[in-house]
């Protein structure tokens, strides 16, 4: 249930501020998200399979979440050195 509120979050932002982004910021967006999402799925598996705690199934999600809006504010930054992000402002 709370990867669903969390994924149905992140889909409504996205689409708010979709039209502000940059080809490179949507393009590492949508990498980050694939890859945040298959890191949730094994952690969860992990964590099902009593493999790893809770404890660290969190700490891998918020690993793997960090590493997609990292992957994002790099995207969006080559836009703004490239001139192709719209000015929000």
């Amino acid at each position: 249930m709370k990867k669903l509120i969390a994924l149905s979050t992140a889909l409504a932002l996205g689409l708010t501020v979709a039209a502000c982004d940059g080809p490179k910021e949507n393009a590492a967006e949508d990498v980050g998200e694939m890859q945040e999402e298959a890191v949730d799925d094994q952690a969860d598996a992990m964590e099902d399979t009593g493999a790893i705690s809770d404890t660290q199934e969190e700490a891998m999600t918020d690993k793997a979440e960090d590493k997609a809006d990292a992957m994002e504010e790099a995207g969006e930054d080559a836009d703004q050195a490239d001139g192709t992000t719209a000015d929000p402002t």
